[in-house]
């Protein structure tokens, strides 16, 4: 297990229960029962998982199930928007993806319409077409620009249309061609604001960025397993023999960008459990979000 997470200065399950740093409000007798019953189911949730020889998470930040907890029962005023972040190959793209699928199917099992808005933070990278023509392609651009930098990426732009959606605009986002053109069509997909606000990349929970999320993940993994992931993919990519060089400057640009935003999460995975354990998690959490519902009927 990386040793990154070990420094957090977050509470280990065990003592989240009677540790919480925002006390409930005054809610009418219906709503803090219905509150203190899924503040409960959640609790066993976590600790049940935490048990296994490999659970899905490491850490979770104080707090963090009740913020859980207001909005399965509907008390916050904001639309639950989520975070995901991790270094290249540590796994958080395809935890987001089984993840985004379990709440999909469960919306579309209960008649839920526009459940999830997902935004991909390297959608937002910045349109560089132009002077990769002028350096007669890819490969010369790249010799001197930089992609592992949260300055390559509009993160503003990322931001605002987080907020939008928060509020219940429907917002245009961009889509970035991730095929060596750097082009980026601004207006390529018009976004309905979905019940859960789901990003997930490098720099999401980067200074500029975090605070637009109200629930923040950081996907922890060893080195051993990052490094065999991203030469697979590599080799996918055939990236050949500058797969070293590419390599060893995203290592460096993530101990100084990526790794750091650990200190800003709520919750921290892990990367190397198994994605069925995943996706059981999220269909127990899920099982609390139905019996909350069929309470409030």
């Amino acid at each position: 297990m990386a040793a990154q997470t070990q420094e957090l200065n977050i509470q280990r399950l065990g003592q989240l229960e009677n540790s919480f740093d925002v006390i409930p409000e005054r809610f009418g007798y219906s709503e803090q029962k219905r509150f203190d019953f899924v503040e409960k189911e959640l609790i066993n949730i976590f600790e049940e998982e935490e048990k296994q020889s490999n659970p899905v998470f490491l850490f979770i930040k104080k707090g963090t199930i009740q913020k859980i907890a207001y909005h399965i029962c509907n008390l916050s005023d904001t639309k639950p928007s989520i975070g995901i972040a991790g270094e290249s190959a540590s796994g958080k793209s395809t935890i987001a993806i089984d993840i985004i699928n379990e709440i999909q199917n469960f919306a579309d099992e209960h008649g839920i319409d526009n459940m999830i808005t997902r935004l991909n933070t390297d959608d937002y990278y910045y349109d560089r077409s132009k002077e990769v023509k002028k350096a007669g392609g890819m490969a010369n651009f790249a010799k001197n620009y930089d992609f592992d930098v949260p300055e390559a990426i509009e993160l503003d732009l990322m931001n605002k249309h987080i907020e939008q959606l928060s509020r219940g605009i429907p917002t245009w986002l961009p889509k970035y061609d991730m095929s060596g053109t750097t082009i980026r069509i601004d207006k390529h997909t018009y976004a309905y604001p979905g019940k859960i606000i789901i990003a997930e990349g490098l720099f999401t929970l980067t200074p500029k960025i975090k605070n637009a999320f109200n629930f923040r993940i950081y996907v922890d993994v060893s080195q051993d397993v990052q490094k065999m992931r991203w030469y697979k993919r590599a080799e996918e990519r055939g990236l050949g023999n500058a797969a070293d060089k590419i390599y060893q400057n995203a290592c460096d640009k993530a101990r100084i960008y990526v790794k750091p935003t650990v200190q800003y999460s709520d919750i921290v995975l892990n990367g190397e459990a198994d994605r069925e354990r995943y996706k059981i998690f999220t269909r127990k959490i899920l099982s609390v979000v139905e019996d909350s519902m069929l309470a409030a009927c």
